[in-house]
Order: structure tokens, then C-alpha cells, then sequence
């Protein structure tokens, strides 16, 4: 899991969102669409600001994984496994591959190179985790970056999120028996990614190899959110009385809340660093999440407005996960530039050292990447390539027929 300052997202489309892009198509769910759009907002304003009750507030990540289960387990009912499985990998895996062209290149002209790890032989295989992520593709510690443009850490910065990289492929690859499982046994099922993780936080339990103990950590926090979302799909939460819910899901999270400020919740040190508290706060946060559920097939009157943004988050989630905190890293610096404004040196300082104004440089930029990448993710998905799908376009093309 990451660590202090660098808290897990985080992305959609092939990740989170839905199978296409286009807001009228049938069976789309349009809260688990807001959901997505709330979960990647929280996510790059966490990454900016490091408030540790930010994911208390929203625990982004269980809910992701978890619409991300509720769509594997859709497309599981309509396809054979292996199809499923080939599909998702499909639409995962070219946007990691433009990064990894960019962002391996960079740092190789950067000096980083097969003598940074133990043995010559283990950075060119460990580059191979760029290609299948199976474990966390490698990265610099820190490379040269461009005075007043971009911090040295920026490799850092790029390549900590993508620890969701994995699990999600993870998670992909077990479900066809996660979901034979689950209906088998259903709550056992459900409840055994959080027995895992308390018998890794209560007991020395560990492997010899620091990316095993990292994969189960991830399956054990966020493995029963991953369930919940293919149960409420197979229709095991309904099944349960209307009481059930809301009586024990606060009670859950009241224990995740209980453990964590007992482990000393704080700016640098949050849910992210307890996996423990984290999968029980998230456990619960999802049930209630996926309790409330309203099936929205078309917006609330309230909502409507957001319908274009909302689309494009979801569209073009893994373009924005993928990069945003490169774009942060490159924000802040440029940011610092305003320090050469006179004017605001000597009358807004706060200002000056405030992080709200990085927040739309943030999104400015992060705009630009979906503008410049973002056309991968309609390659991976079979569409036809779209700079700006917001869903405008189609729906004006509808109007007109």
C-alpha cells in the first residue's frame, strides 16, 4: 500500500465506468455514475491536499473496487469467463502502456537504469510488470526533473497510484471464482477478505517477498468491497432485510473510526496506512452506499446540469487516474511562479502559499493529458476515438436523425 503522503486513488472505463460512454444507453446506472465521478474527484483532491478525513468522509477506493465487481459480475452473466477476463485486460491495459512509454522513457534519459536495483537482471524482468502488472511496475525514487516545471520526484509521483493497477487486475482475474464462490456461499464469501485482514493486522503473518505481502494486503482491504458490488449485482443484498443495513454498517464503521484514531489518525499518517480500518470503514461505507442504491436510469432533476462532466469522468477515468498526480507535481511548481508577481508577494501571500489555486491548475492540466491520451481508452474499448466524450456530441447526433 502506499505510504504517508501518497494515499491510494484511484480511476473507470475499464477500471470503474461503464461499458460505453454514451448517457442514454439502456441499463445504465446513473448513480453508480455519480459515485465514479465523486470517488476520482476525492481522489485527485486527496492526492493534492493529504487531508487524512478526506477518505473517511469518502472512501473512494471501496467504492471503485466495488462498482468496478458490480460491472465484472454484469459482464459475467452476459459472456464466458475467459471473454470477460480477455475484454477487461483489453481495456486496461494500452493506457498503462502509453505511460509506461512516456514515463520509462523519461527516466532512462534521466539516468535510471538497470544498476539502480540489486542485480542488472531483476530491472529489465521487473520492467516486464509495465507490460502484465501482476505486481507493481518499477520506478525511479527520484529522476531529474525541469527546473521550475518539474520536481525531481515525479517519478515517485507517477508511479505510486498505480499499486491500483494491480489489484484491479487482480481482482478481474479471481472473479470468475470469486462469483462461483459467492454463490456457493455468499456472506462467508463476502466476510473473508476482512478475516484475512485482521489475521495479517493481529498476527506476523508475511510472506518473504515484499510484493506477495502487498497483493494480499490489497485483496484483504478491499476484497469484500469488490464482493459487495458483485452481490448487489446477484441480488444477495436485497435478500436481506431492509433493517439489516442501516443497523450494521454504522456499527462497523464505528469500530474502523474507534481503531484508527486509537492509531493515531492525522494528516500524514491516515486510512491508507491501516489496512485493517481501512477495509472495515470501507466495508461499511459501501453496504450503506450500495443500500441506498436508487437505479437512476435517467438524472434527477437536481442533476441534470452535471450530466456532461459526470460522463466525461467516467469516460476517461483511467487517463485521469493515471496521470493526475503528474499533473499535480507539475502544478505546484508552476504555481510557485506567482511568487515573481509583486503585487500578490507583497498583498495575498496566503494566497501564494495556499493549495486551493493548484486545485484547478491541477485540473487544467489533467485535461490536457485526457486531450492528449485519453483517445487510448476508446482504442482499448473498440470506439472510435473521441477527444472531449462528455456525451454532448452523440446526443446531438440523436436529436438530429
Amino acid at each position: 500500500m502506499p505510504g504517508p503522503g501518497s494515499p491510494s486513488p484511484e480511476p473507470a472505463s475499464p477500471l470503474t465506468g461503464p461499458e460505453s460512454p454514451a448517457p442514454q444507453q439502456r441499463g445504465r446506472d446513473r448513480y453508480f455514475d455519480l459515485l465514479r465521478a465523486i470517488a476520482l474527484f476525492r481522489v485527485v483532491l486527496y492526492h493534492l491536499m493529504g487531508w487524512a478525513w478526506l477518505p473517511v468522509v469518502f472512501p473512494s477506493m471501496g467504492v471503485m473496487f466495488a462498482l468496478a465487481g458490480n460491472l465484472m459480475s454484469r459482464s459475467l452473466d452476459r459472456r464466458p469467463a475467459p471473454e470477460v477476463v480477455r475484454g477487461r485486460l483489453r481495456r486496461l491495459l494500452p493506457p498503462l502502456w502509453l505511460l509506461g512509454v512516456i514515463a520509462v522513457t523519461g527516466m532512462v534519459l534521466a539516468g535510471w537504469g538497470p544498476g539502480d536495483e540489486r542485480h542488472p537482471i531483476w530491472w529489465w524482468l521487473h520492467l516486464g510488470y509495465w507490460v502484465l502488472p501482476i505486481s507493481d511496475p518499477p520506478y525511479a525514487a527520484v529522476s531529474h526533473g525541469i527546473e521550475g516545471l518539474v520536481a525531481d520526484d515525479w517519478p515517485t509521483a507517477l508511479g505510486v497510484p498505480l499499486w491500483y493497477i494491480r489489484a484491479y487486475l487482480w481482482f478481474v482475474l479471481l472473479s470468475p471464482l470469486l462469483r462461483r464462490a459467492l454463490r456457493a456461499a455468499p456472506w462467508p464469501t463476502i466476510l473473508a477478505p476482512l478475516a484475512l485482514s485482521a489475521a495479517l493486522e493481529f498476527t506476523s503473518a508475511t510472506t518473504t517477498s515484499w510484493r506477495l505481502d502487498s497483493t494480499l494486503t490489497d485483496f484483504a482491504t478491499f476484497g469484500s468491497c469488490w464482493l459487495l458490488g458483485m452481490a448487489h449485482h446477484e441480488g444477495v443484498l436485497q435478500k436481506l432485510p431492509r433493517y439489516t443495513v442501516p443497523s450494521l454498517a454504522p456499527a462497523v464503521a464505528a469500530v474502523a473510526l474507534w481503531y484508527a484514531l486509537r492509531h493515531d489518525l492525522h494528516q500524514n499518517h491516515d486510512l491508507d496506512d491501516m489496512p485493517f480500518a481501512q477495509s472495515l470503514w470501507s466495508f461499511a461505507a459501501v453496504l450503506l452506499l450500495l443500500h441506498l442504491s436508487p437505479r437512476w436510469r435517467t438524472w434527477p432533476p437536481a442533476l441534470r446540469r452535471w450530466d456532461g462532466p459526470i460522463t466525461l469522468l467516467n469516460s476517461r477515468a483511467v487517463t485521469i487516474y493515471l496521470w493526475h498526480n503528474l499533473c499535480i507535481v507539475v502544478a505546484e511548481p508552476l504555481w510557485d511562479h506567482a511568487w515573481n508577481i509583486q503585487a500578490l508577494e507583497q498583498h495575498a501571500p496566503g494566497l501564494l502559499n495556499s493549495p486551493w489555486p493548484v486545485l484547478p491548475l491541477t485540473w487544467l492540466l489533467t485535461a490536457l493529458c485526457v486531450l492528449a491520451f485519453g483517445w487510448t481508452e476508446d482504442l482499448a474499448a473498440g470506439r472510435r476515438p473521441t477527444l472531449w466524450p462528455n456525451g454532448r456530441t452523440k446526443g446531438l447526433r440523436g436529436r438530429g436523425r
